[in-house]
């Protein structure tokens, strides 16, 4: 019977392939943005937002020209409000939460009443944790995270009330949240998939995520000072993105339908686990294994710069030919939120005895722009993003690598609670793009004679 469910899903897996091909010539011709993209590559204008802004180049004479990258939160230069918290070495993210959410910078009196909010909020529901992660576990922590956060719908007492101020508390309680439903469900992964020991750690509620994250992922709840600090700079840079990055968008489409806060979440996550978004560390972690793994002398240019090629060309690795963390949808000179954790990635290589990793991460950061361009055979502008570091950043921190993506979700939580809430306020309007049908016009055969 399996064999024969086998073949007829093969069967018509290519019926399915062969009846949903459009041509790229189709596209071209309707004029139509696949991707919400220009033909120039520069994204389609379909919304306004004051929550993020990513700038990556500018337009001169109808043509994209590169440009160094910047990336502002309500109309903060991300670099300054780094610059701002790490001066004062304190932990930024709550504050980034903050201002993301409620448009402002909070005051000191603001800022400390809401870490006391989200401390009181972060505890789950009564029996959440045996009967909602436990009971069920997951092999993938993103899955057990949507699946949290749509059965934490159960638990409230006005899940589809839209008003704004309930919004806010959902979206509050989900922001504190985020760090416990991933935490315990990655110990349940542990537990029920790695027949490893099962740590429960209660968070302390005048912790910073940071703190928290680390403290309920290892079984001694111990960390450094300087690696709480590491991560709390990552989840800053995770935080926001602009409306148009895939998951916040995808959030403004469902939240525009009128759905409830919890549904609204989950399909940002469902998002945010595409290999093509959220995922994209776990693909540069994997590559960069095999680079170690396949060249001999990480500081021999000319031994990197051959195997870069061989990536390239489809001749190893994956066969994709991409040398993933290098380039950005928008990005071209520079990723700022990649400059920003670069430079504290050395700081923890040097801390951490990681220091030839991290010359081999900016040696192909150096290379793969010249690898590209005399493989492609044209210039070819290209920068890291922020993922080509950040998974060598939860590397050097312990972190497990099915860990990488949730704790991208911990931070962006923010972005899409702050967009739902935009949408809701200033939308409006379902979001509904048109599609042309290109099917021609078929008259419908009775089944006698269909052959």
């Amino acid at each position: 019977m399996t064999n024969t469910i086998d073949q007829f899903i093969a069967r018509y897996a290519e019926i399915a392939k062969r009846n949903n091909a459009i041509s790229p010539a189709e596209y071209h011709k309707y004029n139509a943005k696949r991707g919400l993209r220009n033909e120039d590559g520069t994204g389609v204008l379909i919304g306004l937002t004051e929550i993020g802004e990513v700038h990556g180049y500018v337009i001169d004479d109808q043509e994209r020209v590169p440009d160094e990258g910047r990336l502002s939160y309500r109309g903060y230069n991300l670099k300054d409000i780094v610059q701002g918290f790490q001066q004062d070495k304190r932990f930024g993210f709550e504050e980034v939460v903050y201002l993301i959410v409620f448009g402002e910078l909070p005051t000191p009196d603001q800022l400390q009443e809401f870490r006391t909010v989200l401390g009181e909020l972060r505890r789950l529901p009564e029996r959440f944790i045996e009967d909602v992660i436990l009971r069920f576990p997951s092999n993938d922590i993103m899955n057990k995270l949507g699946r949290s956060v749509l059965v934490a719908y159960s638990f409230d007492e006005k899940p589809d009330d839209l008003a704004i101020p309930n919004v806010v508390r959902q979206s509050i309680e989900l922001i504190a949240r985020f760090p416990l439903m991933a935490a315990y469900g990655y110990q349940a992964k542990r537990h029920y998939y790695d027949h490893d020991s099962l740590f429960i750690h209660a968070p302390d509620p005048q912790l910073s995520i940071a703190e928290i994250l680390l403290q309920m992922i290892r079984p001694d709840q111990q960390y450094t000072p300087l690696e709480a600090e590491v991560l709390d700079l990552a989840l800053v840079l995770h935080a926001e993105h602009g409306g148009g990055n895939n998951s916040a968008f995808t959030v403004h489409v469902v939240s525009s339908a009128d759905t409830d806060t919890y549904s609204a979440i989950a399909a940002g996550l469902c998002s945010l686990k595409g290999f093509k978004h959220g995922g994209a560390s776990n693909q540069v972690h994997s590559m960069m294994e095999h680079i170690k793994a396949n060249v001999t002398d990480w500081s021999d240019e000319e031994e990197v710069t051959e195997y870069l090629r061989k990536i390239v060309q489809g001749e190893a690795y994956d066969r994709s030919g991409l040398i993933y963390g290098m380039g950005h949808a928008v990005y071209t000179l520079s990723d700022p939120r990649a400059v920003v954790l670069r430079n504290k990635a050395a700081e923890l290589a040097a801390d951490k005895a990681f220091s030839q990793e991290y010359e081999l991460f900016r040696l192909i950061e150096r290379l793969t722009p010249n690898v590209l361009s005399t493989v492609k055979g044209r210039p070819m502008v290209v920068a890291p993003n922020v993922d080509f570091y950040s998974g060598f950043v939860y590397r050097m921190l312990n972190i497990p690598t099915e860990l990488y993506t949730p704790i991208f979700a911990v931070a962006r939580v923010a972005g899409w609670c702050a967009h739902r809430l935009e949408e809701l306020i200033s939308g409006g309007r379902i979001i509904r793009p048109a599609y042309k049908s290109v099917v021609p016009r078929r008259r419908y055969t009775p089944i006698a004679e269909r052959q």
